[in-house]
């Protein structure tokens, strides 16, 4: 789902200003978070679960603003595996040090996971002339509290806490727009991309938050950290570009990584 979000999120973002598809992305999932948790139900979480939901929202929107600052000022081979790395290394530490070391398969894939990540996030030939590294630095601390809150969300509820979330992330966006004085406007021709994306990106969290409630926080991050390779293949089927030999061994090694997590994790 994140991966396919993405992908939508990123079509949006060349007819549209980066900030506007994140802000449509975030505002409307908290629409669409807000009906969903009525329909299943879902009571308002209590207060410590809105608190870690808006501290994961905030993390989440200071994320993605370094991560596509970085991507537009410096070199994206540096700033995207520098981001998915950190977002998905310090989650999976919090989770070994909270419910132990996991089984020798699921270490050694949880590894190779986060190898695959710096792999197909690379992207080779792009240069500029600044690295961007601190933005990577900043958007993947951002994206690993989003995902640390995330995985220790008390509760049984799915939906109702991805709204103060989404909520959070919204406001946090509306107030850089106002602060920079940045245009917000979004055209016509990429609304429905945007749409897109944040009904995927809901669904991505949604599901994410229901894996660690399922199972453990290490796992968990380390299989959603792999959603660039969706993003790879669908831009490699919908919009012909090239998949490069180091894409290609990403998404084997990526491939191997899920094998040897499911395994461990069944036995």
């Amino acid at each position: 789902m994140w991966g396919s979000a993405d992908f939508l999120g990123g079509l949006a973002s060349r007819r549209a200003a980066a900030v506007s598809v994140v802000l449509v992305v975030q505002g409307i999932g908290m629409i669409l978070a807000l009906g969903a948790a009525g329909l299943r139900g879902e009571g308002i979480p209590e207060p410590r679960a809105i608190a870690l939901a808006v501290g994961a929202g905030i993390g989440a929107g200071i994320g993605l603003l370094g991560l596509y600052h970085g991507l537009a000022v410096g070199r994206m081979g540096v700033v995207a595996p520098v981001t998915g790395v950190l977002a998905a290394a310090l989650p999976v530490v919090v989770g070994m040090v909270r419910d132990g070391l996991p089984g020798g398969s699921i270490i050694v894939g949880i590894a190779l996971a986060l190898l695959a990540v710096v792999i197909v996030s690379r992207v080779p030939g792009v240069d500029s002339g600044r690295s961007g590294f601190e933005f990577g630095i900043i958007a993947g601390l951002g994206l690993a509290s989003f995902n640390i809150l995330v995985g220790v969300l008390p509760g049984e509820g799915v939906f109702a806490p991805l709204v103060a979330l989404k909520g959070a992330s919204a406001i946090l966006i509306v107030g850089v727009i106002l602060a920079r004085r940045v245009s917000w406007t979004m055209p016509r021709a990429a609304l429905p991309l945007a749409i897109g994306a944040a009904v995927l990106d809901l669904l991505g969290n949604a599901f994410y938050l229901l894996a660690t409630q399922a199972g453990r926080l290490d796992v968990a991050v380390t299989l959603s950290s792999l959603y660039p390779v969706t993003t790879v293949i669908l831009a490699a089927v919908v919009l012909r570009e090239r998949v490069t030999r180091d894409h290609g061994m990403g998404i084997v090694a990526a491939g191997a990584a899920i094998v040897l997590i499911a395994s461990g994790s069944a036995g």
